[in-house]
């Protein structure tokens, strides 16, 4: 309804510009009667010569004109990204995926594979978009995590490999470990692997084999793995998804989110 309300203001802003220009304004050289033909003349000339008039109804319209053209960009956006899903599903897109934490259905029919950064805030906010697709679509999609930190010795970087460890030895913990360090991103940032340290004893997790698991060799060629994988696809930044054969670069709106999901889903074999 607010909606509504705001589109009125500015359809009765510019019926005062039709007005106006319905009342001949003095220094306008038209002599003809006003008729459709010639209302995009006239028009033009009124706003030729008072330009204040369109800025008055946009200014006073701000928050509305703004919000529509939001509303363009959103739709000219989901048409290409349909028109490049298109082409993704053309193209099979092979990844490492044995031994990744899996959220959900390991044989749903869509498997959002996240390419991710725990100290990535557009991750951070992804994540929150990921978790409402999969309670919406319950066991039809499945998240598949991979690491990659921006940071390869950052606090990213050893935040994988210890979620790498704890889904090892527990994977439902290693995901209450994921959602904890996305809502605290600044604290891992700032704390490093104290942080890690603490919340993990905190989900109860074995430290003493966490640890060992988080600098072992097979977690690090996991990482390793991850890493080619990225730059064969050719990521440039976090996040980055596979939706079965789909690309989504960035933190998508939920709307466009799923509709990557529903284009998955119909094309699933």
């Amino acid at each position: 309804m607010r909606h509504i309300y705001r589109l009125t203001k500015i359809f009765a802003g510019i019926a005062t510009i039709l007005v106006f220009a319905l009342a001949w304004p003095q220094g306008l050289a038209f002599s003809e009667p006003l008729s459709r033909e010639n209302l995009p003349q006239v028009l033009e000339e009124v706003l030729r010569h008072h330009p204040d008039l369109i800025l008055d109804v946009l200014r006073n319209n701000s928050e509305s004109v703004l919000e529509i053209a939001q509303q363009g960009s959103n739709l000219r956006r989901k048409h290409n990204l349909e028109a490049q899903w298109a082409e993704d599903l053309k193209k099979e897109k092979t990844v490492k995926l044995q031994g990744r934490p899996v959220l959900g259905a390991p044989d749903a029919k869509v498997h959002i594979i996240a390419f991710t950064d725990f100290t990535c805030h557009y991750c951070q906010q992804a994540s929150h978009t990921v978790d409402a697709i999969l309670q919406e679509y319950g066991k039809k999609v499945c998240l598949v995590f991979k690491g990659l930190p921006l940071d390869e010795k950052g606090p990213g970087a050893v935040a994988t490999s210890y979620f790498l460890a704890a889904a090892q030895q527990n994977e439902k913990l290693a995901w209450k470990l994921y959602k904890i360090l996305f809502a605290n991103s600044d604290k891992l940032v700032a704390e490093g692997e104290a942080y890690l340290k603490k919340t993990a004893e905190g989900l109860g997790l074995d430290m003493k084999k966490l640890q060992r698991d988080a600098h072992s060799k097979k977690i690090a060629e996991v990482v390793a793995e991850d890493l080619q994988d990225a730059q064969k696809l050719g990521i440039e930044g976090t996040p980055y998804f596979l939706v079965n054969r789909l690309v989504i670069r960035g933190a998508l709106p939920l709307d466009l989110f799923k509709g990557a999901v529903d284009t998955a889903l119909r094309h699933a074999k």
